[in-house]
């Protein structure tokens, strides 16, 4: 490419035009330490050449460059040395030499020494009011600026002058405040420092801490909508057929059928996918899409709801948010490919939520919510498989030889043993796992299609949220049906169903409702009749809403909705009558279509007596969880708190091992002029050492286990943490680090990138915890483990938008032998660990036999899904899992 004479001076100027190397510098070696030599030099040979009589134009001719260029060039070498000068006068007077001895050492009289001092002082208060009316203006167009680590190298100055310029606009008014943001990779809060205009109070900087901007000027997503989705692909309404309730139309609920073949509606590589279509530019389809062959002539798109016809197909679809940004209310990715200009270009009108194979990675735990419902025995061996799990890890993270390592993993281990103690998920039954449900019409009500599943076995279906053994259908797995096996195939992660089982499912739908698929040969999970109180019940027909009536907040419906799941668990773990479990299940169906469908639920709880249900079984008709089971994850405050300073003792408690914090007094001034001490919302049973605490009076059976398994994991973690402050520091070896050269500086400078990052990581935190939010909001009803996955995604994706490169450090097997060597030393390697994927330190310290594979065995498995096996039948024939077969085939079916 040609560069301008110009720009080229712009990056290192004519100052090389003497032979191979700049002016004065003697040699490569000397580039970066004879700038002032340089300078003079070149400054004397151009008055030399004066001297000689020659013009500025001949000079600059001689010079192969223009007078314009020459004069730069000049201006720069006179300022480089005019700033060196200053610079020695500052070094000299911190020394305490005179003005006077200072001229004599640089050849220069007094006057000029104070000349330079008074003009250095001056410059560094310009680059300050400078910095700051920089800060000012960025505060001024953004509203909430972050200045914390970092940020001073993307603005090129240094962390003391940001710092000073920071303080500089602190005495004018402006407001550095810290604010916590939870970090969706590890679940812990990272505390960014922010700035604002004066007078923005703590208070409304956290409410809008997704708003927090880097003072960098760069588009966020690199010319994209803050969400990142390109403006979508509008469908012609005439090409969408609406299939109304009277047309049978609710027997799919949230169905789109889409003809094959048509590509700007593909689904890609998938064969279903929960999707957002737009139409019309106005209003949007939400539901499953999955591809039919008989679809109606002229139409590519048929959706199917409970809705009646009112004569205009666009009533059945919904309209379009005000945001351009996010018009489908829901974090999406669209099928793009490159234009002929290299820029990216939407190929498709289907905006993927989810898509084939995302629902096989979701979290293959279970909850309490379900175990608790099933018999103690059950929820017992699940238990104490989790606990067997977690003291394995422990025992292979003791018998680690390096200390840093052993501390780092003791540390992680110990942190997620304690989240495992409160959130109570148990080991998963055999082959249990998620699967999205789909309609099949001629399936029998009995049956399901499930190719991961054997044909012929009996599996149980569980929805959550749960509401008891009378709504889990038990199935026979029918991988022959012929309407099944053409619409889903081999699919990886949907089950196919008769439109009354999602019935039986608390009223579940097919707009991308989810189910633990479970196989129950052995009858290890109970179930019962479908409760007579339920059947025929219509929570849309019984309870609509009034005229006028305020529909229900996805906030409120948030609430309602633990509200009333803790109620139904509470009373079924106390032993509640089926009756009165009918009444909470009913008003829990209506809770949750009330936003959906704007229902009276206020209606519905007075009918139902759910105050009476909470007098009874919560002890207060105002009262909530009455459990363990219900209170472990429900929220209590307690004074704003941080781990206890060093200073203090540490974080954790050295005979002990529990973490210790200390109260960090923060507090702020209310609208009303009242102090208010800040305060932290943690769960319950994290707040208690004891998970007996918070057993119910009558302390049933099924609680004492959950409590005794609790209590083991907090043992767990406690010991973990105590090993860890007593494991010694890593033994430094200067030999293994000359032998292990290569390595040691490829960690060093997988370190630097990292620690570069910081200030867009943090962008890139705020804006996924606000993906993240949407994405909670418009799945009210998401468990942990769906919650985790999305947090995963909205991370990478709003990386990519701002440019963190948040790639995590991996060892290679020689960088893990440099590190085993000692030729790490133990603060450096601890800053490595804390960027490191953890998951393969883990795998490089405790190495395990992963079973795969032979080529043989995966061109076998090939011709065999290709004869029409399923995906279960080939992983059976070949004596491997399911998910042994999909990591090795990696088949696209």
């Amino acid at each position: 490419m040609f560069i301008k004479e110009e720009d080229y001076l712009a990056h290192y100027g004519i100052l090389r035009r003497s032979g191979r190397y700049p002016w004065g510098s003697g040699g490569p070696e000397n580039v970066s330490t004879n700038v002032n030599k340089r300078n003079k030099q070149f400054l004397d040979y151009v008055d030399e050449l004066k001297e000689e009589g020659l013009s500025e134009v001949d000079i600059a001719k001689g010079m192969g460059i223009s007078t314009t260029t020459l004069r730069a060039a000049k201006s720069i070498a006179k300022n480089e040395n005019r700033q060196a000068q200053i610079s020695q006068i500052k070094s000299m007077q911190d020394k305490g030499m005179s003005n006077v001895a200072i001229g004599q050492r640089l050849g220069i009289n007094e006057s000029s020494v104070r000349a330079l001092s008074a003009a250095g002082e001056k410059e560094q208060n310009d680059i300050l009011r400078t910095t700051a009316d920089m800060l000012k203006a960025q505060v001024s167009e953004k509203g909430y600026i972050d200045v914390g680590a970092g940020v001073e190298n993307h603005i090129g100055i240094s962390d003391t002058k940001l710092k000073t310029a920071v303080a500089i606009l602190q005495e004018e008014g402006y407001k550095l405040h810290y604010v916590k943001v939870q970090q969706l990779g590890t679940g812990q809060n990272t505390t960014m420092k922010v700035l604002s205009g004066p007078d923005v109070p703590y208070s409304e900087v956290y409410r809008n801490r997704d708003d927090i901007k880097q003072i960098t000027n760069f588009t966020e997503d690199s010319g994209r909508t803050y969400l990142g989705i390109q403006p979508p692909m509008s469908v012609d309404s005439k090409r969408v057929s609406v299939n109304y309730k009277e047309d049978g139309g609710d027997q799919a609920d949230g169905v789109i059928y889409v003809r094959p073949g048509v590509s700007d509606v593909s689904l890609g590589k998938a064969q279903y996918a929960q999707v957002r279509v737009l139409v019309d530019d106005t209003h949007y389809l939400k539901g499953m899409a999955m591809y039919k062959d008989d679809l109606p002539p002229g139409v590519d798109l048929v959706f199917n709801t409970n809705k009646s016809n009112t004569g205009n197909k666009l009533d059945a679809l919904k309209n379009v948010s005000d945001d351009p940004d996010n018009p489908f209310g829901a974090v999406v990715r669209q099928l793009i490919t490159k234009d002929e200009n290299g820029k990216d270009k939407v190929v498709s009108a289907m905006n993927l939520v989810n898509e084939e194979g995302d629902w096989s990675k979701w979290s293959k735990s279970l909850s309490s919510q379900v175990l608790s419902k099933q018999s103690p025995s059950l929820a017992k061996e699940q238990l104490d498989k989790k606990f067997q799990s977690r003291q394995t890890e422990y025992d292979e993270i003791m018998a680690l030889t390096n200390p840093t390592v052993k501390r780092k993993l003791l540390e992680s281990f110990a942190d997620e043993t304690d989240s495992a103690a409160v959130h109570l998920k148990a080991a998963a039954l055999p082959r249990q796992a998620s699967h999205v449900i789909l309609p099949i019409s001629s399936m029998p009500p009995g049956q399901v299609y499930a190719p991961n599943y054997k044909d012929g076995e009996r599996v149980v279906l569980i929805r959550h949220p749960h509401g008891g053994r009378f709504e889990i259908p038990e199935l026979i797995v029918n991988n022959n049906h012929p309407e099944a096996k053409r619409l889903l195939g081999q699919a990886k992660d949907a089950v196919g169903i008769h439109h009354s089982v999602a019935e039986r499912l608390s009223g579940a739908d097919f707009d991308g409702d989810t189910v633990l698929v479970i196989p129950n040969n052995n009858n290890k999970i109970k179930i019962l009749p479908a409760l007579e109180g339920l059947k025929s019940f219509d929570p849309r027909a019984s309870y609509p809403a009034y005229e006028g009536m305020n529909r229900m907040s996805p906030r409120t419906k948030q609430l309602q909705m633990g509200d009333v799941s803790n109620l139904i668990t509470d009373m079924t773990i106390k032993g509640a009558s089926t009756s009165e479990i009918a009444r909470a299940v009913r008003h829990s169906m209506v809770v949750i279509d009330a936003e959906k469908h704007n229902l009276n639920w206020k209606l519905s709880a007075e009918k139902n007596g759910i105050a009476q249900l909470k007098e009874k079984y919560q002890e207060s008709s105002r009262a909530g969880a009455s459990t363990l089971i219900s209170r472990a994850t429900s929220e209590t405050r307690v004074p704003s708190r941080k781990p206890r300073s060093a200073a203090k003792g540490g974080p954790i408690d050295k005979e002990t091992g529990k973490k210790v914090y200390e109260d960090t007094g923060e507090s702020y001034i209310n609208k009303n002029g009242k102090l208010i001490f800040k305060e932290d919302k943690i769960s319950k049973l994290a707040a208690t050492d004891d998970a007996n605490t918070l057993v119910s009076e009558g302390r049933t059976r099924i609680e004492q286990i959950y409590a005794d398994h609790s209590n083991k994991l907090k043992g767990l973690a406690n010991e973990a943490r105590l090993n860890l402050v007593n494991t010694p520091r890593l033994s430094y070896s200067p030999s293994a680090k000359k032998v292990y050269a290569a390595q040691v500086d490829s960690l060093n400078a997988q370190l630097n990138v990292a620690l570069r990052n910081a200030p867009l990581e943090r962008q890139a935190q705020l804006i996924a915890n606000k993906i993240v939010k949407m994405k909670r909001d418009a799945n009210p009803d998401m468990e942990e483990a769906q919650i985790k996955k999305i947090k995963g995604q909205a991370l990478t994706e709003a990386r990519a938008r701002v440019g963190a490169k948040k790639v995590k450090i991996v060892f290679t097997d020689q960088e893990w032998e440099a590190i085993q060597a000692g030729a790490i030393s133990d603060s450096r390697l601890n800053d490595i660990l804390a960027n490191a994927d953890l998951d393969r330190v883990r795998e490089l310290a405790t190495p395990r036999t992963v079973k795969l594979m032979t080529p043989q065995m995966t061109q076998r498995a090939q011709a065999l899904l290709n004869s029409g096996a399923t995906r279960a039948e080939v992983a059976a024939a070949l004596g491997v899992s399911v998910t042994t077969l999909d990591t090795t085939t990696n088949v696209e079916e």
